[in-house]
């Protein structure tokens, strides 16, 4: 077992395995024999595979943050304030985790599909997550009104998810590729 704490280790190894098979199909054993954390060590900070899940969430919408947050700010460095840069780094950060190696789709979209009911506390969960991008990308367009703004912002996100999905079911690594032309054409044509 890694010398990190347990539960940081027992965090990242659920985090893999739900990446790589899913939420239902990875069962607590399996987490538990690839951790080498004790049932009781799991359940002293987790009560449920629920509970777990939301944490892995939760870790992996602070990680999502932080890295787009180092393509915004490095899109916007320079002084260099052109309409709708900011927004496109948001699909260069995509373009670099899709081919990346620890791309398996997004945890959000399959987190929502295995827990499809609303009320769900990791369907909302995901659903925060995306709404919290969607607040972002209304954020990088602080010289569209808001009524506009809406509109663009929506219709941008359904670029990311539409690259998103593009990528993990059909494979192509390049969908973000396509999306931030898109997203260009959009920019043009709003700004």
């Amino acid at each position: 077992m890694s010398k990190q704490p347990r539960k940081e280790f027992l965090l990242e190894t659920a985090y893999r395995l739900f990446n790589e098979q899913g939420y239902h199909a990875t069962g607590i054993d399996l987490i538990l024999a690839e951790s080498g954390v004790s049932k009781a060590t799991l359940y002293k900070h987790f009560r449920t595979k629920d509970e777990l899940i939301l944490e892995v969430l939760k870790r992996r919408h602070e990680q999502f943050d932080r890295s787009l947050e180092g393509y915004i700010c490095a899109a916007g460095e320079g002084g260099q304030n052109q309409p709708g840069r900011m927004v496109l780094a948001v699909f260069d950060a995509l373009h670099d985790w899709i081919n990346s190696k620890n791309f398996f789709g997004c945890n959000f979209i399959n987190a929502s599909a295995e827990y499809s009911a609303g009320e769900d506390p990791i369907h909302r969960f995901a659903a925060w997550h995306k709404q919290s991008l969607l607040d972002r990308l209304k954020q990088l367009l602080p010289g569209v009104r808001k009524p506009r703004r809406e509109v663009l912002a929506d219709q941008l996100m359904m670029l990311v998810d539409g690259a998103i999905v593009a990528a993990q079911v059909r494979g192509d690594k390049n969908s973000a590729v396509t999306a931030k032309k898109a997203a260009q054409a959009l920019l043009d044509a709003w700004l």
